[in-house]
């Protein structure tokens, strides 16, 4: 069964930058999908079910693929679903849309975007979720780290806008790449930082980053915003479903493709159906997939294991910023 044919699965939560990616995607290329909504803290019970031990969000199911990380989803829809009339293009393959998304994911952006959240926010009050960001990223979400990193991230957060106003929208250009009547996969990759930013009250401060310093950059983020919002309203709100409807979904479907190979000649070394562990090495770190290696290359690594119902599932991450490495036999022990 081809990846068309089975139900997306987008595991979330609403207030998810990462997750309003690949949100914003599939409504722009008209891909309906079901969402399974997530607590914004561990533990996530439904995830576990499903078959992995990855504690980012977001996640995609189709049948029994698994697909962690955004960047991997993306690149994943962007192959299921070639352009057609039901499913226009936003992407143009240009150099800039990897180029943004690097700026923004490995550059550092939203790293320090993380910074700006406000000290008197009340989830930086709450012990659970300080526990829970610390334990994600490895270092302390407590007030004063706050308040402590705010002018340096304040300083790079300006420089950004400034490439966006005087580099990318320079020239008065409505979208990213300057063609089409919407956004596209550049504008994504973009955006997604300054607007989550901008909507985040008391995260930027007025006269230093703002509509009358950056009057391109914040008409650019409207419009998108309002865009995607008139995109969201059009399709409709998406099936919500609980974990165990998913698990049962998932569990019943087919894997998404074909089981790749192991690349002979990968520095690492490691052989087809020898046992593995992959984890982010940015966040989320302390969560590893341990499973039998059935495909790896340069860009994708995928194990195999069983998921809550007994069911085999295949597990794939990106191998840019995710580490691979063989189980010894001691470890099993």
């Amino acid at each position: 069964m081809a990846a068309q044919d089975q139900e997306i699965i987008l595991y979330h939560y609403t207030f998810s930058p990462f997750a309003r990616r690949i949100v914003w995607y599939l409504n722009l290329r008209k891909i309906p999908y079901t969402q399974c909504l997530q607590p914004p803290t561990m533990p996530r019970p439904d995830i576990t079910a499903l078959g992995t031990s990855y504690r980012r969000i977001p996640l995609l199911s189709i049948g029994r693929s698994i697909y962690n990380d955004t960047r991997l989803i993306l690149l994943k829809l962007e192959a299921f679903y070639p352009p057609s009339p039901a499913h226009p293009s936003i992407s143009s393959s240009s150099a800039l849309e990897k180029l943004l998304e690097t700026w923004a994911i490995d550059g550092g952006l939203f790293a320090r975007a993380g910074q700006l959240i406000p000290s008197d926010m009340s989830l930086l009050n709450d012990e659970k979720f300080l526990k829970d960001r610390q334990d994600y990223t490895g270092r302390s979400w407590g007030r004063e780290a706050q308040e402590k990193g705010r002018p340096e991230a304040l300083v790079e957060m300006r420089r950004a806008f400034g490439f966006l106003e005087e580099v990318v929208l320079g020239d008065g250009r409505v979208w990213v790449e300057g063609v089409g009547e919407g956004p596209g996969l550049a504008d994504i990759e973009a955006v997604w930082v300054p607007l989550w930013l901008r909507d985040l009250k008391g995260a930027l401060p007025a006269g230093y980053i703002c509509a009358n310093t950056f009057p391109k950059t914040f008409a650019w983020i409207e419009r998108f915003h309002q865009h995607t919002r008139g995109l969201a309203q059009k399709a409709g709100k998406p099936k919500t479903i609980k974990g165990a409807e998913a698990l049962r979904i998932s569990s019943d479907g087919e894997f998404a493709e074909a089981e790749g190979e192991v690349d002979g000649n990968d520095p690492l070394g490691l052989k087809k159906g020898q046992e593995v562990e992959v984890w982010p090495v940015d966040s989320g770190f302390s969560y590893k997939d341990r499973g039998r290696l059935v495909g790896l290359d340069g860009n994708e690594v995928v194990v195999e294991k069983v998921n809550g119902e007994g069911k085999s599932v295949r597990v794939h991450a990106p191998r840019h910023g995710f580490r691979v490495r063989g189980v010894k036999e001691d470890a099993k022990l």
